[in-house]
């Protein structure tokens, strides 16, 4: 097992370059660029020799390769840092070279929005993001496995009905019609203000804000974002667990199980619930890598302060450094969900092992 998680990890790292490269391309692509954006898009002359020195400064004309390793790799073991260029009295003026240790030593640049690093603007949302990922994966697990196990057993019944038409329901409704329609029920009908507040109804620096606040003072703002996130896994769990159940229980070992003279309470719960278990490893580490990810629609309906919603601020507002960090590490999770998923198959399944 350890050989092939080894395996699986060197295997990985092509795939994470790529990712890399295909990204960049994306963003260099992309209309208008960082010196335009750097520069507000004015294209007059005194605005054209301070967007040559900031393409000089930051490399940004250099050729595409050299801007890619650069970014990887950084520059600061570069001899030719510093150059010159033309000014508007046509004089050689020395432009200073920006210097980057690149993304495998952990420097993903600096915000353009914040002037601050991209980096930690990402750390500083993950304890938002943390708080509220695992609360609804484990909501999720933990409601939606026993709801699959038992309309399994109870196949054909009332409550296996029942769960199919909310897992259809769940699956269905949009998360920021949900979110909207609790907030208008809970916060508006009901009259909770908690219901229309953020992660702890202060500041909005996450850095300051929430801090200092201990978690169960919080909880009741994690009740509603945590069922609207909850609600579509419970759905997801409760439906893949449901047919793994059922075609587990016609299983040879199972009929074995019952001519043993075991009771129905141990075949259902230890042997077939634990061979059930392998379909839902499939999906089930990169829904922990989503964990890290957040949700940018259930975050701004909220106004929760973590990782989706900033990955989209950072989108609206061209904010390069955090969008190429966002999208990195993104990339590194899913690796990582998988690697975990192949884990899980050997912890439900022994037989995976060989």
């Amino acid at each position: 097992m350890t050989r092939h998680i080894f395996r699986r990890i060197i295997q990985s790292i092509p795939t994470i370059f790529g990712v890399t490269i295909l990204s960049y391309l994306i963003m260099t692509a992309a209309p208008g660029g960082p010196a335009a954006l750097l520069t507000f898009g004015n294209i007059d002359d005194e605005n054209n020799i301070q967007r040559q020195q900031i393409e000089e400064r930051y490399g940004l004309n250099d050729p595409w390769i050299m801007q890619y390793v650069t970014w990887v790799a950084g520059n600061d073991w570069q001899v030719w840092k510093n150059r010159t260029i033309i000014n508007e009295d046509g004089e050689e003026e020395l432009v200073f070279r920006h210097t980057t240790q690149g993304v495998i030593r952990g420097d993903f640049g600096e915000s353009f929005r914040q002037r601050r690093p991209a980096l930690d603007i990402i750390l500083e949302r993950v304890p938002a993001t943390l708080e509220l990922g695992i609360a609804s994966l484990l909501v999720a697990l933990l409601v939606g496995i026993p709801i699959g196990i038992v309309a399994a057993i109870w196949h054909g019944g009332i409550f296996d009905n029942t769960s199919r038409i909310l897992a259809v329901v769940g699956n269905a409704i949009p998360n920021f019609w949900f979110g909207l329609m609790l907030i208008l029920f809970v916060g508006v009908f009901l009259d909770q203000p908690w219901a229309r507040g953020n992660r702890c109804d202060l500041s909005a620096n996450s850095r300051t804000g929430c801090g200092s606040v201990p978690i169960y003072q919080r909880m009741e703002y994690l009740l509603l974002p945590t069922f609207v996130l909850a609600y579509g896994g419970i759905a997801n769990f409760s439906r893949f667990m449901r047919t793994s159940m059922l075609d587990t229980v016609s299983s040879d070992f199972i009929r074995t199980a019952y001519a043993k003279g075991l009771r129905n309470r141990t075949v259902w719960w230890r042997h077939a619930a634990r061979n059930s278990l392998i379909p839902i490893a499939t999906f089930l580490g990169p829904a922990i890598v989503g964990v890290i990810g957040g949700s940018a629609i259930t975050e701004a309906i909220f106004t929760w302060p973590g990782l989706g919603r900033v990955f989209v601020e950072s989108i609206s507002s061209r904010d390069y450094p955090v969008v190429m960090a966002s999208v990195l590490i993104a990339s590194l999770l899913t690796v990582v969900g998988y690697i975990i998923s192949d884990i899980l198959y050997a912890v439900f399944d022994p037989r995976i092992r060989f």
